[in-house]
């Protein structure tokens, strides 16, 4: 991909970038938005969850009056496919602080019949207006430095279960939850990681909302393999990144009836707790 391939020689800025233009969507009338899904963010010719939910973070952006993600909730009810598809947005409520929205994004089935894909509702507000006092028991992963590190342009072979995805990121893997890809998973529902973008672009709310689904699956170092696909999903964005590469965990603690929950924590280079979430998914048990 010539963007990622240039990446070290020209570092791309918020709103010029390949995520960026990924997620632009073009305003049809008032609260509805086109946009083209680009197939550079598929997982076994699926749409990632993560890209999804920034695209229709970025609508719920440009239709409420405050532009940051405070929560954002998402069911995810058909998988999305690369191509055409439109976002509704919809305002609940209007406040000084706070507005809350809902977006659900459509696309066409085979048949020509319009399908909705996902569902969110999620509040916004301004995060730059929120005290600075920090009160919290959480501390960063411990992790080894970020050349310590691998990703998938390290294997032999393309990584089990990745895809186009893989090339738009920059995805360094905590050696101690890599058994998975050398055939002796540990058994912990256990997956950290260096995570940025390709192409250098630093993070922002929207992209904390890619960062939080964009790991391998924990279930891979719990000795299963396939596609998990996320059922719903629920992010909280904490404060503005810093310029910089973010650190994600992703615990599993409960795999039961052929589901399991990943929490993910997100901090930015400047060691803070930038975003929370949770999800819940499907598991193929063998």
């Amino acid at each position: 991909m010539p963007e990622a391939a240039s990446a070290q020689a020209t570092r791309a800025v918020i709103g010029d970038s390949e995520f960026d233009r990924d997620t632009a969507l073009t305003q049809r009338e008032p609260g509805v938005y086109d946009i083209d899904l680009s197939a550079g963010w598929t997982i076994i010719n699926a749409v990632n969850g993560g890209y999804l939910l920034a695209v229709l973070g970025r609508a719920l952006a440009d239709a409420l009056p405050h532009s940051d993600p405070f929560t954002v909730s998402a069911h995810y009810l058909t998988a999305s496919q690369p191509g055409p598809a439109v976002v509704r947005t919809e305002t609940v409520r209007t406040g000084r602080t706070l507005s809350t929205g809902q977006a659900s994004l459509f696309q066409r089935d085979e048949q020509g019949n319009e399908v909705e894909r996902i569902r969110v509702l999620a509040s916004y507000g301004d995060l730059d207006s929120l005290p600075e006092d920090v009160r919290t028991t959480a501390v960063p992963p411990a992790m080894p430095p970020m050349d310590q590190c691998f990703g998938p342009e390290d294997g032999p072979a393309p990584v089990d279960g990745s895809s186009e995805i893989a090339g738009r990121l920059m995805l360094k893997l905590d050696p101690a939850t890599l058994g998975w890809a050398l055939g002796k998973p540990s058994g912990k529902g256990e997956m950290r990681a260096w995570f940025g973008l390709a192409d250098g672009r630093d993070p922002d709310p929207l992209a904390l909302l890619l960062a939080v689904d964009a790991l391998p699956p924990t279930a891979f170092e719990m000795g299963l393999t396939g596609w998990v696909p996320t059922v719903e999903l629920t992010v909280h964005v904490r404060c503005r990144p810093a310029p910089g590469p973010l650190r994600v965990s992703i615990t599993t603690r409960n795999l039961a009836g052929g589901f399991l929950e990943e929490d993910a924590e997100v901090w930015d280079s400047a060691g803070r707790l930038v975003a929370q979430s949770r999800q819940l998914a499907r598991v193929r048990l063998s």
